[in-house]
């Protein structure tokens, strides 16, 4: 029963989620938004919506069947964190599908800056787990000063990048009354879609606790892997339909726009888990995670500074290689750890 109710939720976060994004694509269009501005900003803060609310529902709401104690921070940072590498993968996915070259040489160099980013954010929080109490314990109030400095540089990164993209563009922006007739219309058809995702995101966040207990698996795992999959599937979704309409840095923007929106996303946690900073209350697996983003972060950084023009092994390029590699390891090595 309870595999029953997963399969339902994903198929609605997968279908509200994808809608959202597409709803959101429309609006920006009509507003005259570059795509890159487009995909690392709209589209990332859309198709990130379930994974925050997955994410806050399992510390702020999901009792632990297995300790009686309500908030499971593990399943909630895993559930952020895992996304970040899945979503990172579904560059391997677009590189494999595209017949025109390596997908890293086909993108904006100015991506570079959103993985550069990743790699900071993943640094500091898989440095505050590691340093345990030392440094994830320091706090304002209940809140870690680690999450306050990512959501902080997260701000200043979303500015800054975002007048590196705008400048890049001109806007043309052409107001009609049909024009904004449109606008209200989509508006409207986007905040349904996103009530559909946010009951779906509460909903999974317990199905997957649920999980862990009915299958003795750990928090950190079903976090990491089943809820993070799940949870990314609008990105991956939205990826492949804009790589098909050839609007490839939209899509490599939200992928990597996502990413370092789900990192600061650990702020919001930590303000809705009461009993102290998250981030010393979490198994030390996560690092695990944290450390395969920066490696990965690395990967796409050293892809879109040394293009190559045709792929390495054919139908794949050796990033693409590197990034699938990372990933299965990091899903054996958080199964062995969660499970232990």
């Amino acid at each position: 029963m309870v595999w029953l109710k997963f399969v339902l939720c994903s198929v609605i976060v997968v279908f509200a989620g994808t809608k959202a994004a597409r709803y959101a694509d429309t609006l920006a269009e009509k507003t005259g938004l570059g795509r890159i501005w487009v995909g690392l900003l709209l589209l990332a803060v859309m198709t990130s919506m379930p994974e925050l609310i997955t994410g806050v529902s399992s510390v702020a709401l999901v009792t632990d069947k297995v300790t009686g104690v309500r908030g499971v921070p593990d399943l909630g940072l895993g559930t952020l964190l895992g996304s970040c590498i899945f979503n990172i993968t579904i560059m391997a996915v677009l590189d494999v599908l595209s017949r025109a070259g390596p997908i890293l040489s086909l993108v904006s160099r100015r991506q570079m800056a959103s993985a550069g980013v990743g790699f900071v954010f993943a640094a500091i929080l898989g440095g505050a787990i590691l340093a345990g109490d030392g440094w994830s314990g320091v706090a304002l109030g209940w809140v870690g000063i680690p999450s306050m400095v990512v959501f902080v540089l997260y701000l200043a990164a979303a500015w800054g990048l975002s007048r590196l993209e705008r400048s890049a563009h001109v806007r043309s922006v052409a107001e009609t009354g049909s024009v904004a007739g449109s606008i209200r219309g989509v508006s409207l058809k986007f905040a349904l879609a996103a009530v559909a995702v946010i009951g779906a995101g509460i909903w999974m966040s317990y199905v997957g606790d649920e999980i862990a207990a009915v299958t003795g698996w750990g928090t950190s795992f079903v976090g990491s892997l089943l809820l993070a999959i799940t949870t990314s599937l609008p990105e991956l979704v939205v990826a492949i339909t804009a790589f098909r309409l050839g609007a490839i840095d939209m899509a490599m923007a939200d992928i990597l726009g996502a990413n370092i929106l789900d990192m600061s996303y650990v702020f919001i946690l930590d303000l809705f888990y009461s009993k102290g900073p998250i981030l010393s209350y979490v198994s030390q697996s996560h690092a695990i995670t944290a450390g395969i983003i920066m490696a990965m972060s690395a990967a796409i950084a050293l892809g879109l500074r040394f293009r190559q023009r045709r792929k390495t092994f054919r139908v794949i390029s050796w990033y693409a290689v590197l990034l699938v590699g990372l990933y299965l390891y990091g899903a054996y090595a958080l199964f062995s750890s969660g499970t232990g």
